[in-house]
């Protein structure tokens, strides 16, 4: 089998094109390992750096549109296709969005050089949306420092990685185990972490029609929205008598909270992993009646039932369009 290396040196250009745009589309695999490698080579005069920095360029750009394209047609909620791929679907969509909050289009540039939240924030850039023109010139200027900053390195360094690359090749076999039982032990850990929050989501959960039927019949259980602001921003209503709070106000429940309530969560999250992660919480502070909805907002909705619009003070601007 051939290695990064001598992929590089037979096809130079279009194996860095194939593997940005695979990477910075979604692709779970390693770029930068194959960007100091083209560096590397340009160092030893066997590769121009100018072209392939411009390969991967245009390769991250394409990915980018991709992506922003489908934001723009279906919404936030293609963001759920990305989190199929995901052990975390929390941490990696959540974050993307609250990250996309603080830094608006700077976010762009910065997610290139995050693995795996790239096309999450071109997706999330087509869904608020930015403006095309100034969407490419972020993803244009965030393709340039990511793809000349490693191949730079790389470059510079090349008598340093070539040494290393020896090194590596002279450990062969035993190198590749200990790498390989590593990533099975981590995913393992990722695995059993998510399937348990999967097991007490479907046994706690709440359907839209249940929670329906006791607002109906006079029940009066505590509705907390736990979305982002840029879920709000996109989507500025909820459920009726539901309540917007960010998360940190929940790391004390018990002053939010009465033990004996029953409490409903609802998020915007694939699996509604936010509510299922709160609720859980909450189980920990030995509150023993609370259910994360299912479908969140969108299951409420496509169940045919009422929305009000959602008063949330001081919302920040998402991001300028």
């Amino acid at each position: 089998m051939s290695s990064a290396p001598d992929l590089l040196t037979q096809y130079g250009l279009a194996v860095i094109f194939v593997w940005a745009f695979a990477v910075q589309a979604g692709t779970p695999a390693p770029a930068v390992p194959m960007l100091l490698g083209a560096g590397a080579l340009s160092g030893a005069g066997r590769m121009n750096l100018a072209s392939a920095i411009a390969a991967a360029m245009a390769a991250t750009v394409c990915a980018d549109m991709v992506w922003y394209s489908l934001g723009r047609s279906h919404g936030a909620r293609v963001l759920g296709l990305l989190s199929r791929f995901s052990l975390d679907p929390d941490s990696l969509i959540r974050h993307a969005k609250e990250r996309f909050v603080a830094h608006r289009l700077r976010y762009l540039i910065l997610a290139k050089f995050l693995p795996g939240v790239n096309p999450l924030a071109a997706g999330l850039a087509g869904a608020v949306p930015i403006r095309l023109t100034r969407f490419v010139l972020y993803a244009a200027a965030g393709a340039l420092l990511w793809a000349g900053a490693w191949m730079a390195l790389g470059y510079l360094g090349a008598d340093v990685i070539e040494r290393i690359a020896t090194g590596a090749g002279r450990l062969g076999t035993p190198l590749v185990i200990i790498i390989a039982a590593a990533l099975v032990l981590y995913l393992a850990y990722k695995f059993a972490r998510r399937q348990r929050c999967l097991r007490h989501l479907r046994k706690a959960r709440i359907t839209p029609i249940e929670l329906n039927r006791r607002l109906q019949a006079g029940d009066h259980p505590v509705i907390f929205d736990l979305r982002t602001t840029l879920d709000i921003e996109t989507t500025p209503y909820g459920i009726p008598g539901g309540r917007w709070i960010p998360l940190e106000a929940l790391d004390e429940p018990h002053q939010l909270i009465h033990k004996n309530s029953e409490v409903v969560f609802y998020c915007a999250e694939p699996r509604e992993a936010t509510s299922a992660r709160m609720a859980l919480l909450l189980a920990r502070h030995g509150y023993t009646n609370v259910h994360p909805l299912k479908g969140g907002l969108e299951g409420w909705r496509e169940a045919g039932f009422v929305v009000e619009p959602l008063q949330v003070e001081a919302r920040p601007a998402v991001a300028a369009r």
